[in-house]
């Protein structure tokens, strides 16, 4: 047996002889990668398989299966943890709609609440709620405007006025423009006041539409109409029928003709906007419809725009408009609203800016 000595080993022996296998640190775990819902379907196909794959395709649309096979093919490497979140995402909404369909709203809540715990349960709720009233009323965006007027043409103004609430603007637009004058105010006005429709409401007119186009089941109130909305609808009507029912409506609710022109933009509001905003559009419009609309125009908007073009410019229309004479009021008007549509589409494209009910304020 080898003897100790009694000397204290050096400070270098004694490290030596403590040291331990020294462990290797955990590699940093890498941050989950973020995916569009595009991104997220196509990682369910990707863990689904080819087989099973195959068979979801057959249930789907053909332009579907185009975008999604398309996303598939961009998509790439998807890390384990993310492709996990994604499959239990799929299975929590797919649990939801089941719950949903099965026994409505209030059964749907108390299965997610025992399954995923209330917060859950109401974020899953919330997201297919979403999705029914994306739904409801959805097949008359597939209805041509002539046979959607031919359906409502005879019905009370607030039905007429709940069943365009569901349609884009420029739809529900041409068919207020074919109403008689009287109908076409009491359609915007309940329009506007309109803030939630009934489910029994809803499903009587629904099953009404439904043999003309299709049907859906309504399963809560819904936001529908509003005085945004009907604004929007008013943009999208010709300038003839604008006028119309802003005068009639005037008449005897001028609190709410007001409100609803803060909240749209006609020809008489290219005053309101600053000089540079002119200018742009004026760049992108055809001289005649200037020319035209300005025989129909007060002398504030006139003003507006000859004090933002040059001084040739301002004499050569002031030349044109001295020669045309005898112009018809609806041409006038057409040319009031292309420019208009011509200022929208700018302001859309963020390149001018229009003063909506005095909120906006504009930082030179």
């Amino acid at each position: 047996m080898v003897e100790m000595s009694g000397k204290a080993a050096s400070p270098n022996q004694s490290s030596a002889a403590q040291a331990k296998p020294t462990q290797a640190k955990p590699a940093p775990e890498q941050p989950k990668r973020e995916l569009t819902r595009q991104q997220k379907a196509a990682a369910v196909i990707i863990a689904l398989g080819t087989e099973k794959a195959s068979q979801l395709y057959q249930y789907m649309d053909p332009e579907d299966v185009e975008q999604l096979t398309l996303e598939v093919a961009k998509l790439g490497y998807v890390d384990a943890a993310t492709t996990e979140d994604v499959l239990n995402e799929y299975y929590q909404m797919c649990m939801t709609n089941k719950a949903v369909t099965e026994g409505g709203l209030e059964y749907a809540r108390a299965v997610l609440e025992r399954a995923f715990g209330t917060q859950t349960a109401n974020m899953l709720l919330d997201k297919v709620a979403k999705s029914l009233r994306n739904r409801e009323f959805s097949f008359l965006n597939n209805a041509e405007e002539k046979s959607l007027y031919a359906a409502l043409q005879h019905e009370r103004p607030q039905t007429i006025a709940l069943v365009l609430s569901y349609v884009d603007p420029g739809k529900a637009a041409a068919v207020i423009d074919e109403l008689d004058p009287e109908r076409q105010v009491k359609v915007v006005e309940n329009i506007a006041n309109m803030e939630s429709a009934s489910p029994t409401a809803v499903k009587i007119i629904e099953a009404e539409m439904e043999k003309r186009f299709s049907s859906i089941v309504t399963t809560s109130n819904v936001k529908v109409g509003g005085v945004d909305y009907v604004a929007d609808v008013m943009n999208n009507l010709d300038r003839a029928s604008e006028k119309s029912i802003f005068d009639r409506l005037s008449n005897y609710n001028a609190e709410l003709a007001d409100e609803i022109r803060k909240r749209m933009f006609v020809f008489e509001d290219i005053v309101t906007m600053d000089d540079r905003s002119v200018q742009r559009f004026i760049r992108d419009c055809d001289p005649k419809d200037l020319v035209l609309a300005l025989k129909g125009a007060n002398a504030d908007v006139a003003n507006k725009i000859f004090s933002n073009v040059s001084a040739r410019m301002a004499q050569s229309i002031r030349d044109d408009l001295e020669v045309t004479v005898n112009v018809r009021i609806r041409d006038v008007e057409a040319a009031q609203q292309r420019i208009v549509g011509v200022i929208r589409d700018l302001e859309e494209k963020s390149e001018l800016i229009i003063l909506k009910g005095g909120k906006d304020d504009i930082i030179a």
